[in-house]
């Protein structure tokens, strides 16, 4: 078990959403440390009276309970007694190793992530699957896991207009991020790849590929 850093002792700012809800913001920068001590502390809320549910995001938590029942006040002191008390047990997550086609009609976009970063396209694909990911929370669509570890020097603004449809297996780049859509959707990141794996599968338990702490690889299947 480890408590918490002195960089991340600071105070977490915490705003009402409505009447039965909470937003716990850590206010710090998305580490797997910070992301771990917001599981540590959800998992403690979501046994606590009147708490209806826990929704971990990047950095922040919501928090929904029973307005009727519960107080917002001393459910925020709760909330920062659980925070500053928190110690971590840290557990590598699985490591998943995705296989990818990048470039072509898989990846339309490789050309156009290369152009804004100044990289070859190679290069590209190089740094993509040169780092380890960490899965820090799922949403948008089932399955759709948030990966923190992108190489800065990949980051590309997501298109002004999204696609009104993007494949299943889509691998992208979004800003700071990048990740890979499970179904197809309408969607803005820049696609640089794709993958067959299968990420939603309702009928499987657990339905999602990744999981909140897995660590995820890309690998250069083929390059068009």
């Amino acid at each position: 078990m480890t408590p918490h850093s002195p960089a991340e002792r600071h105070k977490p700012q915490i705003d009402a959403l409505g009447e039965g809800a909470l937003l716990f913001n850590a206010g710090a920068h998305a580490t797997m440390a910070c992301q771990q001590r917001l599981w540590a502390i959800a998992a403690q809320a979501a046994s606590w009276p009147y708490v209806r549910d826990v929704v971990p995001g990047m950095n922040n938590l919501t928090i929904l309970f029973d307005p009727l029942a519960a107080d917002a006040d001393d459910l925020t002191g709760k909330l920062i007694r659980a925070w500053d008390a928190a110690t971590v047990k840290t557990k590598a997550g699985r490591l998943i190793d995705i296989p990818v086609i990048y470039g072509g009609a898989h990846g339309p976009d490789l050309a156009a992530v290369a152009a804004h970063t100044g990289l070859a396209a190679s290069e590209v694909v190089k740094r993509h699957t040169a780092a380890e990911y960490i899965v820090y929370f799922l949403g948008f669509q089932p399955g759709f896991a948030y990966l923190g570890g992108l190489d800065p020097t990949l980051a590309t603004p997501r298109h002004s207009e999204p696609r009104l449809m993007v494949p299943a297996g889509s691998v992208g780049i979004g800003g700071s991020q990048t990740a890979i859509y499970p179904a197809a959707s309408p969607g803005g990141w820049q696609l640089i790849g794709h993958t067959d794996l299968r990420l939603f599968d309702p009928t499987s338990n657990p339905p999602t590929l990744l999981q909140p702490g897995d660590r995820v690889r890309f690998v250069a299947a083929e390059i068009l």
